[in-house]
């Protein structure tokens, strides 16, 4: 049995476990919990059991919660026990427990939230870094404010207020953990130095900083996954998770996050009446086995939400959830029926990232659903494409989760490639289409290679902007344009629209023939500023030290050719990129001397603010160059 039978565990407690070894023994923590694959076992009364040789058994005795929430449930037969190292190696096989299967930190909130497994925790906004401004950055449209749904006040709407003396010591905390761990790099990035960031989560948690800590147990989660080369983690996810982390880190030290300091994950808010209408239904799939589905809901004044059904039961879960019942007030609808339909809910309880939550007093009663073609749905494809993207992309920032949704009528020029290529009508940009969910038994791959096929189609598509890529859209619905003579034709009961992840489109679906002059035309790929700008130097750069730490960034400033870096950059215009480029790899290659002149290992604190400032400004230039690609 593989360690993946060990139950969860607490931050705190593997961290406490290594803070009791000894300097020799922490040496050997990562070899011994590399020894630990394979040699778990299911013990009595729900026990797990960890053998090493004939008289060292170590046993680990989870709680209610599933997970190991104290030192007293983790005991080993050796002498040395509890500060020796058998004991510390299986905790740090074992999974890091994720919040909500830990014991409350303060008094229990009232309405007790409905957790989805899968949906990335919030955590706190980027800074702008002094100077680190993107080069002839467009200004995004404002975003208009939405009004308030009769009686429900989100958690976002909540004034912020400073940190307090205990939240700034523990964003202190977060920062000299996180400093160490970027120094170290994932190469270096062992047990020892993932228990000081688990220490400084489990800090954050006790200050009521629930967004600080799941930042720095995404951060261990991904050290992690990457040292095990695991096939789902990309160092660019680990590179972003670290500029998150220190990121929301040093505006608390500095005493300035109100945001940071706010309301945890899933606060869900009492309220009054709120009309609901359904958009379209996706699949969720994880890869630690869980899955279900989201409906996506407009509610009033266009403000988006979210009803998920997610369990452990990965692949089948999700292809079988999209005609659960809806676990809300008693509702007699499905998810499949919701997403093509509506609620009135009396009582509804709303997160900050718009999920809606399932209380004792939610009541929910089934009303007819709007068309796409009619309102309010109907202006979400009204709305300028890059007007809409702007505004989209800023509010999937301070929501820490996926991006809204994104309505847009289009006419498809064909495959190309990986993707599908479509013009937005009206003289719009050309826009990439990829699959939202690539997993060959979910529809999604089969529906777009087929309207690939149907050069001139006239589409009206809502999905979510992949915000690291240029003008591409992940659809999850599409339905026809009205009024367009060579459209889709979808059965009645599908009121107007296909959702990609659970309806199989067919080829009466389809109008014939094709538009004259279309089929056979070859596709134009568009501009894509983003591969076009040298800014990949810098991502490079940042990435390297992620996975080699300060040292592989010192090496790679050190080659043959040191101008390869800036002239470059400045060449394009990103002169800001370049001087904080600079700067990164001067701060890493930096050693100093102590009086006797004997060199001495530099500081991390000042080489995390160097690739902290190089961070920001690439995601801030990043994002302003996928946003100007939709126009």
């Amino acid at each position: 049995m593989s360690t993946a039978s060990l139950p969860p565990v607490a931050p705190e407690v593997l961290a406490e476990a290594v803070e009791q070894l000894t300097a020799r023994l922490r040496k050997k923590l990562d070899a011994t919990v590399a020894e630990c694959a394979g040699r778990a076992a299911e013990g009595p009364d729900g026990t797990v059991e960890v053998r090493f040789g004939e008289d060292t058994l170590v046993t680990l005795r989870p709680g209610a919660s599933g997970a190991v929430t104290g030192p007293e449930q983790a005991v080993c037969t050796c002498l040395l026990a509890p500060r020796c190292l058998h004991r510390a190696a299986v905790l740090g096989a074992a999974p890091i427990a994720d919040g909500d299967a830990l014991p409350p930190a303060g008094p229990p909130s009232p309405e007790p939230p409905v957790t989805d497994p899968v949906a990335p925790d919030p955590v706190a906004p980027d800074p702008v870094a002094a100077g680190a401004v993107a080069e002839s950055r467009p200004e995004a449209p404002g975003v208009p404010e939405a009004p308030e749904a009769p009686g429900v006040r989100e958690a976002s709407e909540v004034p912020e207020t400073s940190p307090s003396p205990a939240q700034v010591d523990a964003g202190a905390a977060l920062w000299r953990a996180a400093a160490e761990a970027l120094a170290a790099g994932v190469t270096a990035g062992g047990t020892v130095v993932q228990a000081e960031l688990l220490r400084a989560a489990h800090t954050a948690r006790l200050a009521g900083l629930p967004r600080a800590e799941a930042a720095a147990l995404a951060v261990v989660r991904g050290l992690r996954t990457a040292r095990e080369q695991g096939r789902e983690q990309r160092l660019s996810d680990l590179t972003a998770a670290f500029r998150e982390l220190l990121a929301g880190a040093v505006l608390l030290a500095s005493g300035a996050a109100g945001s940071a300091a706010g309301p945890g994950r899933r606060a869900y808010e009492q309220g009054g009446a709120l009309r609901v209408l359904g958009l379209c239904r996706e699949p969720v799939l994880s890869a630690t086995g869980y899955g279900g589905v989201t409906t996506h809901l407009l509610g009033p004044g266009g403000v988006f939400h979210t009803l998920s059904d997610v369990r452990p039961g990965g692949l089948a879960r999700a292809k079988g959830a999209g005609t659960a019942s809806v676990a809300l007030g008693g509702g007699v609808l499905d998810h499949a029926g919701l997403a093509r339909g509506g609620l009135l809910i009396s009582g509804a309880t709303v997160s900050a990232d718009g999920r809606l939550g399932a209380g004792r007093d939610v009541r929910a009663t089934p009303v007819r659903g709007a068309d796409w073609s009619e309102e309010p749905v109907a202006a979400l494809f009204a709305r300028p494409v890059r007007e809409a993207v702007a505004a989209v992309l800023d509010a999937a920032e301070p929501r820490g989760g996926a991006a809204p949704l994104l309505g847009c009528d289009v006419e498809v020029l064909g495959a190309a490639g990986d993707h599908l290529a479509v013009r937005v009508l009206g003289g719009g940009p050309v826009v990439r289409l990829r699959v939202a969910h690539p997993h060959p038994e979910l529809p999604h791959t089969a529906n777009l290679r087929r309207i690939g096929g149907f050069p001139g189609l006239a589409l009206r598509v809502l999905g979510r902007p992949d915000p690291d890529r240029a003008a591409t859209l992940r659809p999850l619905a599409v339905g026809p344009v009205p009024g367009a003579a060579h459209s889709l034709r979808l059965p009645e009961e599908w009121r107007g629209r296909a959702d990609l992840g659970y309806d199989r489109l067919q080829g009466d679906h389809f109008p014939r023939p094709a538009p004259d002059g279309v089929a056979g035309a070859p596709v134009q790929a568009g501009p894509d500023p983003l591969a076009d700008a040298p800014l990949w130097r810098v991502r490079r750069l940042l990435e390297t030290g992620v996975a080699g730490g300060r040292r592989a960034v010192a090496e790679a400033a050190r080659g043959a050719d040191r101008a390869a870096l800036p002239v470059p950059l400045r060449r394009a215009g990103l002169t800001v990129a370049a001087d904080l480029a600079e700067a990164l790899a001067a701060e890493a290659d930096r050693r100093p001397r102590d009086s006797f002149g004997r060199l001495k290992d530099a500081s991390s604190d000042a080489y995390a603010r160097a690739w902290l400032a190089s961070a920001v400004h690439l995601h801030a230039a990043e994002r302003s160059l996928v946003t100007a690609s939709w126009s």
